[in-house]
């Protein structure tokens, strides 16, 4: 993949939890959102990486996450047959009394990873490395402005961690459950 010295500006198309497009501004990556199952029990949430090669003709899913019954944090699924691990073991508060909305995670490149709400100055959400370096943010849209086609929310990854996006992506909508949630 080319390097243009620029991060990836995931634009998320609806703004929604329940499905959403994530597609680079530069075409350099097409991630996607979309609801595979509800019941009464449990609601399943796929992540496709767009441009990965199809297996048997089909999209193999990146990453699940599995909720339980009443919105409960369940079980999430990393890479093409990965074993699942309860979210709140894999995404767990900086402190046993901290914010809810401040969790860190081990990616799949061994290194440690944090989220937090509203720490910033202009990004709802933050993730940084061990070494409090921005790894990526989400914005939500600006009040004033109207966006078609589009809900104006922007996921930017930095442009040295393309092979976490997935996760980046998949903690984050795990995030943003938790607070949508009040867990």
């Amino acid at each position: 993949m080319p390097t243009l010295g620029i991060p990836y500006f995931l634009e998320d198309k609806t703004g929604l939890l329940t499905g959403s497009d994530f597609l680079d501004v530069h075409d350099r990556m097409r991630l996607s959102v979309r609801c595979t199952m509800k019941d009464a029990t449990r609601t399943a949430y796929m992540v496709y990486d767009l441009m990965a090669p199809k297996t048997r003709n089909f999209l193999q899913p990146a990453a699940t996450l599995d909720y339980g019954r009443n919105d409960a944090l369940g079980t999430v699924y990393i890479g093409v047959g990965g074993s699942g691990k309860p979210m709140c073991q894999y995404l767990v508060r900086v402190s046993p009394s901290g914010s809810s909305r401040c969790r860190k995670f081990i990616a799949s490149d061994g290194h440690e990873y944090c989220w937090s709400w509203r720490t910033r100055d202009d990004f709802e959400w933050t993730c940084i490395n061990s070494s409090g370096y921005l790894v990526a943010h989400y914005n939500l849209k600006i009040p004033e402005e109207h966006y078609v086609g589009s809900s104006g929310c922007m996921l930017t990854v930095d442009e040295s961690y393309p092979h976490l996006a997935v996760e980046l992506l998949t903690t984050l909508l795990i995030m943003r459950h938790i607070a949508d949630h009040n867990l």
